[in-house]
């Protein structure tokens, strides 16, 4: 197996070497024994990528802080919502780690087992300086072939200025529907959902 460090130009994310021929179940094995500076860290497998990120500055914990609220206050007591959780995407040698993501508490599996992404019902990204790309082009990719009904994507650094983009219907591989807003306007998240969030509060 050949690989390369790639860290994306960017020395706030530190990556493990990308095996091209690495197999689903080799790249799995890799990102089980990665050795973190500490559990802080977050190991994600993005499109055959091992890649590490450091833990993420406040203001981006405080907007998850305040999106796990509204959706705890307004869903399902048979949802359940994690901020540490893996999803696997295998078809896309991807295992992610959202911000956020919304799954019933059925189809939670046993023991350390990740979630097949294909069960969750939403999920939530809120980009940092080192994996904003990620987040708006191979998670966005990602999610979309898993089929993952809502994706949430909240963009402090997008270059318009910061804006919340909701991507639903997925087919195909991809979603059909995007609703973009700037920080200020609510956002509806559709049934099953059916709430508004208040992006004024990020």
């Amino acid at each position: 197996m050949r690989g390369d460090i790639d860290t994306g130009g960017d020395p706030a994310v530190t990556a493990a070497p990308a095996f091209e021929t690495a197999t689903w179940e080799e790249l799995v094995e890799i990102w089980q024994n990665l050795d973190l500076p500490n559990a802080a860290w977050r190991a994600e497998i993005i499109e055959g990528r091992v890649v590490m990120t450091p833990p993420p500055e406040n203001a981006h914990n405080l907007i998850a802080d305040v999106v796990h609220g509204e959706l705890r206050d307004s869903i399902s007591k048979e949802w359940a919502i994690f901020q540490t959780s893996g999803i696997k995407i295998p078809e896309r040698k991807s295992l992610c780690t959202p911000d956020l993501v919304v799954i019933p508490r059925s189809d939670v599996p046993a023991g350390k087992s990740s979630i097949l992404a294909d069960k969750a019902l939403l999920v939530v990204e809120i980009t940092s300086r080192g994996n904003a790309d990620d987040d708006r082009t191979r998670k966005l990719w990602g999610y979309g072939h898993a089929g993952i009904p809502l994706y949430l994507l909240i963009d402090r650094f997008a270059s318009d200025g910061p804006t919340v983009t909701l991507f639903s219907q997925p087919t195909g591989g991809r979603y059909l529907h995007q609703h973009r807003v700037v920080f200020g306007e609510p956002v509806e998240l559709p049934e099953p959902f059916g709430i508004t969030l208040d992006t004024s509060q990020f």
